[in-house]
């Protein structure tokens, strides 16, 4: 290595030896990276020139985001970023009247189900709040809509309630068979979508009182004031009503909805029965003493008997001496004599009708 260096010395020492000894430098510093002498030839001065500076950004500009690093990848805007979060819709006014001193209702976010299933402003109707405060639950919760809870509450509170106590007991809970399912009318495949679908119904079977008992709306054994009472109150209320005797699906429970029709066009079917006699009976009922006459139907002609015909031992043939004299010249000694008796026309016995 010394050997190498000291003849890279020797190699580099005449190039320019001028400068060298005027610079006072050893003649290698040029290899090493030294300063270099300046050159005897004079520059040019350089000639200033002002920089023009930027306008200053207006206050009202867009903020621009800034440039990634060369090299680095911009990251992936997320949900958030790429939209703005929506801010909550304001309470609407049935929401803000349907308060905790009329029922238990939290609401719960929007559902947009499959087709048109589903709705807005949904609550889930826990208990009715009477106004004694005293609750009535709903049994299990119920999803409806704002419009369709308050209209519940108000029934319960206004015309269940004062009915319910004339059984000797208040009212405590509310039978839910069904309220949000989205499902075609009366579960029918291919039927147009209920409003249970559109949380717009509810199906009521029974509602219970304070003493345990519990009160089913198509049972035949309550009080028939009380079933009909009830009917006029939810027909009032409700659009839509369809309890027995309706089409076969409601049987048992009574259903009420708020569908708008045109015309404001309302149904309301339900078949208030008497009930059933504990027993059979075997013979029809007698008739009252007050009931109208009955009609008389005209009966049909009588059969006229036949003119009774002579025996054949006093035909023509047989006895032709009283038949040419007739009753007159009959023998008078035979007169005496006992006749046997003719039998009369109307002694005659009809043929028996055959039955249909």
């Amino acid at each position: 290595m010394v050997t190498v260096a000291a003849l890279l010395l020797t190699v580099g020492a005449p190039s320019r030896p001028a400068v060298a000894r005027k610079s006072g430098l050893p003649p290698w510093s040029g290899l090493f990276g030294m300063e270099r002498p300046q050159s005897s030839r004079p520059r040019r001065a350089a000639l200033v020139r002002p920089v023009p500076l930027p306008k200053p950004r207006p206050a009202e500009a867009p903020v621009v985001p800034e440039a990634p690093p060369a090299g680095k990848q911009a990251p992936a805007p997320g949900p958030e970023a790429a939209s703005p979060p929506t801010p909550p819709a304001a309470p609407s006014a049935c929401r803000l009247a349907l308060t905790d001193m009329v029922a238990i209702a939290p609401s719960i976010p929007d559902i947009h189900g499959p087709g048109a299933c589903g709705g807005e402003d949904l609550v889930r109707l826990e208990a009715v709040v009477l106004p004694d405060q005293r609750q009535v639950a709903v049994r299990p919760a119920a999803i409806l809509r704002c419009t369709m809870a308050s209209a519940i509450a108000d029934w319960v509170r206004s015309d269940l309630s004062p009915q319910a106590a004339s059984l000797g007991s208040p009212i405590s809970s509310l039978d839910n068979l069904d309220s949000f399912e989205c499902r075609g009318r009366n579960r029918v495949d291919g039927a147009r979508l209920s409003e249970h679908g559109r949380a717009n119904a509810l199906d009521v079977r029974a509602f219970g009182l304070a003493d345990g008992r519990s009160i089913a709306l198509a049972d035949r054994t309550v009080p028939r004031e009380l079933r009909e009472n009830v009917l006029h109150s939810v027909c009032t209320r409700f659009t839509t009503v369809l309890g027995p005797g309706s089409d076969g699906y409601h049987e048992d429970h009574v259903h009420l909805d708020l569908m708008e029709r045109r015309n404001d066009y309302r149904i309301c079917e339900w078949d208030v029965w008497d009930p059933l006699p504990q027993i059979a009976p075997l013979l029809p009922a007698a008739r009252p003493d007050d009931a109208p006459p009955r009609a008389a139907t005209a009966k049909p002609d009588t059969i006229k008997p036949d003119t009774a015909k002579p025996d054949a031992a006093t035909s023509d043939g047989a006895r032709p001496d009283i038949a040419a004299s007739g009753p007159a010249e009959a023998d008078p000694a035979k007169s005496d004599q006992v006749q046997p008796e003719q039998t009369k026309p109307d002694q005659i016995k009809s043929p028996t009708k055959k039955r249909r």
